[in-house]
């Protein structure tokens, strides 16, 4: 999965930056500001990290299942994680 990373803990901007985010061609490891939030691609992480991550009591998970992605809110940072074509085929095949 791809993990997308901005940099905010305001839940308002993050939701006004979040299609402009999903709209960025990123390469990984490029980090952009956008509305004065740094937006940066943090390369990949393996498919049970959202499990890892939302067991933590301070981790909020949430799905935006139109877009297919999963975002974790965690500290001052918003994860969006976005699977790769390999990541639906397990998945289709589990």
């Amino acid at each position: 999965m791809k993990c997308i990373s901005v940099y905010t803990d305001n839940f308002e901007l993050f939701s006004d930056v979040f299609e402009q985010v999903m709209e960025m061609d990123l390469q990984e490891n490029d980090e952009r500001e956008l509305e004065g939030v740094t937006v940066s691609d943090s390369g990949e992480v393996p498919q049970h990290y959202v499990e890892r991550m939302s067991v933590k009591p301070e981790v909020v998970v949430m799905r935006d299942r139109t877009k297919g992605v999963t975002i974790l809110q965690h500290g001052k940072v918003f994860e969006i994680l976005i699977p790769s074509p390999s990541d639906e085929t397990e998945a289709a095949a589990l």
